[in-house]
């Protein structure tokens, strides 16, 4: 591993509570890792750990095999070879595009400054905009300049804390998408912050969900979402509801019987020995539950949001369960109304019932 972070504490005061706690984490040379959680869950900390720019309380920080952070050991930020970009852009008004790029680059000799400048530039796709000004450039054209800023020095490791929000919604996806090409074609290592799962998932390579300090998984988009290690982790990725479960052996098989119905045929599925009596909660996601009109189960609309080609249906079962549901939009049901649903579930997630 090219960053290892390996059981991480950071506090703040000597006797506060550890803003990160036993934190471990890695990234390969050329990955990129993303860190995501609620507000004031450690993830800006984290960062700025990496960075040098907290103490570390306990544990360890590499980089590329080199100890750069540990109680009683903390290389300058200077001195780890960082390139870190902010959420707002920290560009120099009064510096064109070319000598805001050249700023960290500016012991290097005239001839080699600029060309490192058109090299940052052109990876960013900001060819021959040095003579520009931040104020005549959009909002992601200013980000892209402070990304070709840091990689300018090509720093060992780049850190990105929430470059992002200050920008709109739409904008925020589509240039998450150019970062990471950039970022690839530099064949940059990287660890991102954000509060914004569609940017993590677009992105990263690794995220790592954090709640008070606590890293719950270190994996990829895809596991968070179908496979997540924690109830909180099931509950912050995406969309879901936990639906009372028993576990049952039926046929060789396990089977969990839920108020949709009887969920088989799923892979990785626990003994009902694993829970007391085989009771458990069961995570269903939007997409485990299909609408059917002639199914058995009927499900009240309660809420619906319009997603362009889908709806998402909050729907109320009659024993009260309340359930997720993706709708083709053309099924434009009333709030109010009863619809038919069934499970469709390849795998199945349980957990210990609350």
């Amino acid at each position: 591993m090219f960053l290892e972070v390996s059981q991480l504490d950071v506090r703040y005061g000597a006797r506060a509570q550890a803003a990160v706690h036993d934190v471990t984490l890695g990234l390969a040379a050329g990955e990129i890792g993303v860190l995501i959680g609620p507000s004031g869950c450690g993830k800006t900390t984290l960062l700025r750990a990496v960075a040098g720019l907290e103490p570390v309380a306990g544990g360890s920080i590499r980089l590329g095999g080199e100890l750069v952070g540990a109680p009683g050991r903390s290389l300058p930020p200077e001195e780890r070879r960082i390139g870190m970009v902010f959420q707002d852009y920290a560009l120099f008004p009064h510096l064109s595009v070319g000598r805001n790029v050249a700023f960290g680059v500016h012991g290097l000799p005239r001839p080699e400054q600029e060309q490192r400048v058109r090299e940052a530039l052109a990876l960013v796709g900001l060819e021959g905009s040095q003579g520009r000004f931040p104020h005549e450039l959009s909002g992601g054209q200013q980000q892209r300049v402070a990304l070709a800023r840091a990689l300018a020095p090509r720093p060992r490791l780049m850190l990105l804390d929430e470059p992002f929000s200050n920008l709109d919604v739409d904008l925020r996806e589509r240039l998450a998408h150019e970062v990471r090409a950039i970022l690839k074609a530099a064949g940059a290592t990287a660890l991102f912050v954000t509060h914004d799962q569609m940017e993590a998932f677009a992105i990263g390579d690794r995220i790592g969900v954090l709640e008070s300090g606590h890293l719950h998984q270190w994996d990829d988009a895809y596991a968070l979402y179908h496979r997540p290690a924690t109830r909180f982790v099931a509950s912050f990725i995406g969309h879901g509801v936990f639906a009372p479960a028993e576990l049952v052996s039926q046929g060789g098989h396990v089977v969990a019987r839920t108020p949709l119905g009887d969920l088989t045929d799923i892979d990785g599925c626990p003994l009902p020995s694993a829970y007391d009596l085989g009771l458990c909660d069961v995570l269903l996601r939007p997409d485990d539950v299909v609408h059917e009109d002639g199914a058995p189960v009927q499900a009240r609309v309660l809420r619906k949001s319009f997603r362009g080609a889908e709806f998402l249906y909050t729907l109320e079962l009659a024993g009260g369960l309340t359930v997720m549901a993706h709708v083709p939009s053309h099924h434009d049901h009333a709030v109010g109304e009863w619809i038919g649903i069934r499970p469709q579930v390849d795998h199945v997630v349980t957990f210990a019932r609350t």
